[in-house]
């Protein structure tokens, strides 16, 4: 087009003065129309963008304010977690030297503070240390410790499960196997990490209170699964044994 109007322009030049003067013709190529559009595009971008700078800029600034102000927080914490985390575990390795050098009052103060007070595996830990040495002092306290942990959905099912065995350690020569057995049975099913030592004590307790079919349904259960450990197989072998010795079945 801008050809065939420089070719036109300059023949009515020529006619115009009468003159046979022959106007050479600039060839335009594509290129330089291309040229044209693309830097008009480019001129329409950035006004474009400079409205928008315009309009959201405070926005966009305050957005990378929040995201470093953010991550400088997070790292914070994090190193806030990592300190409390190590005193923490100072206070509970010497809770534990209290323990082992028999100072059991000592002890079960420093682990209950350390489960009040300090950062979350250590709380449970300590819960857990705290209850063995209360078995020490006052079995009750221990039991009823146990069993807070094993009720406690936070801690975790591993957990909430050996809370509840240890708990039945200690009931296995008092408790009734009706009470034995409400606390342990849901732990003898085949994907509960304690289900032996769980199974284990249901028997001891159902022979403790004559209940021989029940005794004998734990230790076949015991004797039958691949996957109980030696020492529990063995053991669960000799109290079936004494329940046919004695003629109880």
């Amino acid at each position: 087009m801008i050809l065939s109007v420089l070719d036109r322009s300059s023949r009515r030049g020529g006619e115009a003065s009468g003159d046979n003067v022959s106007v050479p013709l600039v060839v335009l190529g594509s290129g330089f129309v291309a040229d044209i559009f693309q830097e008009v595009d480019e001129e329409v971008r950035r006004e474009q963008l400079k409205k928008l700078w315009q309009r959201y800029g405070n926005l966009f600034i305050a957005a990378c304010f929040l995201v470093v102000a953010g991550i400088g927080g997070w790292r914070g914490y994090e190193y806030w977690q990592a300190k409390k985390a190590g005193k923490t575990g100072t206070a509970y390795e010497q809770a534990v030297t209290l323990a082992e050098a028999g100072k059991h009052r000592e002890a079960d103060a420093a682990f209950a503070k350390i489960a009040a007070d300090g950062t979350a595996g250590y709380r449970v830990l300590a819960r857990l240390s705290d209850a063995a040495e209360l078995t020490q002092t006052d079995r009750k306290a221990a039991v009823n410790a146990y069993d807070s942990l094993a009720a406690d959905k936070n801690a975790g099912q591993v957990i909430e499960d050996l809370a509840a065995v240890r708990a039945g350690l200690l009931l296995v020569d008092t408790a009734s196997y009706s009470e034995m057995r409400q606390r342990l049975e849901p732990l003898t099913a085949p994907d509960r990490t304690f289900r032996h030592t769980a199974r284990e004590l249901l028997a001891l307790s159902a022979w403790k209170s004559g209940d021989v079919n029940a005794a004998r349904k734990w230790t076949d259960m015991i004797i039958t699964d691949p996957q109980t450990p030696a020492g529990t197989r063995s053991r669960a072998e000799i109290l079936s044994e004494l329940i046919a010795a004695n003629g109880k079945g």
